[in-house]
């Protein structure tokens, strides 16, 4: 699809999650805190700096090799690596802040008691302990750290969740909503839809007109060359020759010599291509080059070759209806705004009490369906998600379920209540209990959003990545 249609379809939705803690970041510059001499800080919680020497020392401490990051930098690995040491920096704050410790002889038990460690008879065997840490190049000292900040940070979830015991009728009642039946009848909307053959040309043009200034192609003049040790130093390998003249190119890129001076110095040949647009029918290289448009001259490593391409113009026009496979694309966009309209519309009805058993009625055809639920875990029509919200609806209510391409208007026309299992109960006592600690945790969670101002030195983690590099 052309590049600025994805762009113009596309919604981009982010979240971060970073382990239990999840914590709003505050990135910066070199601000006042750097400029008096603290410019070795990566981070700040409140008060308390972290330095690249902590992130480095965490970095060994996982064992992450420095291949793998530099191979992820362009995927924020190093940002999600820092995200890990501020989450257990956090829990470790609020583990001296409860007074929650984990004594030598607690520590020594936890490692006598490790299945690793011990014998057939169930015995601690110091060698199996020893020959684990020169397995596994870690020293006692740190193994034990590890430990007591991993067992300190468990009893300080322990603690928040502590005495969450839930009485018999509320294990009742969780089980019947876990476990009743649903009677529901849904209809696949998508014959409600207008369908691209029924998009006027009147449409259209209206379309474009709104849509201006967004729907406008980018068109470039560009030239390429293909550069392989062939074509380059004459053999079939990659010797020191083709690289040192693959250095050659890039000084003279850097000193703006010209593309054709280039080709000609080193006799290779070149393609050159007018008006070129976004097609998913292109070539690689030429889709290539079009994403990077933006660096106008460069060269680039594809999978056999290096490509040296340079740009010359790059226009924007309205988009050639004429063009099918341009027309087909704007048919999709028009075809996706009218269905997010329709489902919009529709759901505004239901959120507003405006949309009736009547309308519901109206809507019956050929695709109308049925089909009973048997509890929350009954997956086989609907997804997870969509289970969760129908049983977190009364009777008698609608609601739009999403399921791929499809979208389907619900009715849940009854709940249909089952016995309570007793033979169950410790189960379901167990279930709700992690329920409510959950639920526990999550306020827990936000009351360390207030709690902790976490600070990023922006300039410091790009330094940082400099080191990877």
């Amino acid at each position: 699809m052309l590049g600025s249609f994805r762009n113009f379809s596309k919604s981009k939705f982010s979240a971060v999650f970073i382990f239990i803690v999840c914590i709003p970041f505050v990135f910066f510059g070199m601000g006042d805190m750097f400029s008096r001499g603290n410019t070795n800080n990566i981070a700040k919680i409140n008060d308390k700096n972290i330095s690249t020497e902590d992130f480095l020392n965490h970095v060994n401490t996982l064992e992450i090799s420095p291949e793998y990051i530099r191979d992820n930098l362009d995927k924020n690995v190093i940002e999600e690596l820092l995200s890990t040491l501020i989450t257990s920096e956090i829990l470790n704050l609020e583990v001296k802040n409860f007074d929650i410790s984990l004594s030598e002889n607690s520590l020594s038990k936890k490692i006598r008691n490790n299945k690793s460690f011990l014998d057939e008879s169930g015995i601690f065997q110091r060698v199996k302990y020893e020959k684990f840490l020169l397995e596994n190049n870690i020293a006692a000292s740190i193994y034990e750290k590890r430990l007591r900040n991993s067992e300190t940070q468990k009893n300080l979830f322990d603690y928040i969740g502590a005495g969450t015991v839930t009485p018999k009728f509320l294990a009742e009642k969780f089980y019947q909503e876990q476990n009743r039946k649903i009677e529901l009848e849904f209809i696949n909307l998508n014959s409600f839809y207008v369908q691209k053959d029924q998009i006027t040309q009147s449409k259209i043009d209206q379309f474009l007109k709104e849509n201006e200034d967004t729907l406008k192609v980018d068109y470039i003049d560009f030239s390429y060359a293909k550069i392989n040790p062939k074509n380059l130093v004459g053999v079939d390998e990659y010797n020191q020759a083709f690289f040192d003249s693959i250095d050659q190119i890039e000084i003279d890129i850097s000193n703006e010599v010209d593309f054709n001076n280039i080709v000609q110095k080193f006799d290779i040949e070149s393609t050159s291509i007018s008006n070129f647009k976004f097609s998913e029918n292109a070539s690689e290289i030429e889709k290539k080059i079009f994403n990077l448009k933006e660096n106008s001259f460069d060269i680039i490593e594809t999978e056999n070759e290096y490509i040296l391409y340079k740009i010359d113009q790059i226009n924007q026009r309205s988009p050639d209806i004429k063009d099918e496979e341009t027309k087909n694309e704007i048919l999709e966009l028009i075809f996706q705004q009218e269905r997010f309209d329709y489902n919009k519309d529709l759901l505004s009805k239901i959120k507003n009490n405006n949309f009736s058993e009547m309308d519901f009625s109206k809507m019956h055809n050929q695709n109308f369906e049925t089909i009973t639920l048997n509890s929350i875990k009954d997956v086989e029509k609907f997804d997870a998600n969509s289970i969760k919200l129908l049983y977190s609806l009364p009777e008698k209510s609608f609601a739009l379920i999403y399921e791929s391409d499809n979208i389907y208007l619900a009715k849940i026309r009854k709940f249909i209540n089952v016995q309570f299992n007793s033979d169950k109960y410790k189960d379901i006592m167990n279930e709700q209990k992690t329920d409510i600690k959950q639920r526990l945790l999550k306020s827990y969670d936000e009351l360390l959003n207030d709690k902790y101002k976490v600070t990023l030195n922006k300039k410091t983690i790009e330094r940082v990545k400099n080191y990877f590099q």
